[in-house]
């Protein structure tokens, strides 16, 4: 069983393991919809309720494939969030060009448009709903705004403070890989979540160091996302094993091998200490992962809800193997 949390100011009830909707999208290879459509199955049948997904992924395959999914389920037994900030475009260009763009494969002939400006977050946000075939979505998150900072925090965000007083979205927030500027948004804004990718994990401890303790002293509550660094932590021992979406570096491949070897002292899988350790901040309501195949849904869902003994925690902090951060680990239940 799967607990929830209450996430942002509407206290909307995300399972604290959440589904992250890219690779259902052709992430790093095409998938195709029927297989899609059994991860979803099987995430569902789990007991995932909560479910992101953006513009971005699969350039809108992956909105479009989740609204298909939950056409037939009531709106208000699960929670989704989307994103602003890409706007997507027709595709002119040639098909040889298409396939693998930005990570995803088999996708439709569009193309994304960086857009922070009040009007495109607005009709992303259309277009986004469009694609799903609802009327609303629960939290909707500025998308990588990294080089359009002024942007975004003038004109996105905003936009997206009077949707959600319209009602239009129940909660708001931002969703990055870095941590500089989310914690600015915190500081300067009114929004109700960030979510932190790549940034809080066994191997960076980044955003323990200012961005959650922000968010906990300010009521901002924390979508963690890539606890497994995009695959490193997944499995180190894997063929060409990613950190951050790119090849993972010598040291930090040796260093997650080493953690392991401590994991498996304590008859620990890797995957069940790092979600752990993600889940485990107090500023931390829900934990995306993303899931490709039934079969990780079921790992994942399995190492969610596995306990992890205080003696791992103790032992990787006596290695030095923790991140700086607060905290020395713990559990998410």
């Amino acid at each position: 069983m799967i607990p929830t949390a209450p996430l942002g100011r509407a206290r909307l009830p995300v399972t604290r393991l959440g589904f992250g909707a890219a690779p259902v999208a052709g992430l790093y290879a095409p998938l195709a919809e029927d297989a899609a459509t059994r991860t979803l199955e099987a995430a569902w049948d789990a007991g995932i309720r909560y479910f992101d997904t953006a513009p971005h992924y699969g350039v809108g395959l992956s909105e479009e494939r989740l609204g298909r999914f939950l056409a037939d389920r009531p709106r208000t037994s699960y929670v989704l969030s989307t994103k602003v900030g890409r706007r997507l475009v027709p595709y002119t260009g040639p098909a040889s060009a298409l396939d693998g763009a930005d990570g995803f494969f088999g996708t439709p002939a569009r193309e994304r448009v960086r857009d922070y400006s009040a009007d495109g977050v607005r009709r992303s946000l259309a277009e986004s709903l469009e694609r799903l075939g609802l009327d609303r979505v629960d939290v909707v998150l500025i998308h990588d705004p990294e080089a359009h900072a002024r942007e975004a925090l003038d004109e996105a965000y905003p936009a997206l403070e009077r949707l959600r007083a319209e009602g239009v979205v129940s909660s708001i927030g931002v969703g990055m890989n870095e941590t500089g500027l989310p914690a600015r948004f915190v500081r300067g804004t009114d929004i109700d979540v960030v979510l932190v990718a790549g940034r809080h994990t066994l191997l960076d401890g980044e955003a323990a160091r200012e961005l959650l303790p922000l968010c906990l002293a300010r009521g901002v509550d924390v979508i963690a996302a890539g606890a497994f660094n995009s695959g490193l932590l997944a499995d180190p021992a894997a063929p060409g094993a990613r950190y951050d979406y790119q090849a993972a570096p010598d040291p930090l491949l040796s260093r997650a091998r080493r953690i392991a070897a401590v994991c498996a002292r304590h008859d620990v899988p890797l995957p069940v200490a790092a979600l752990a350790r993600t889940a485990a901040h107090p500023a931390v309501r829900t934990v995306l992962a993303g899931m490709r195949t039934p079969r990780e849904v079921h790992e994942n869902t399995r190492a969610f809800t596995t306990p992890v003994p205080d003696a791992l925690w103790t032992d990787l902090a006596e290695e030095g193997l923790l991140p700086e951060g607060a905290g020395t680990g713990g559990n998410p239940l």
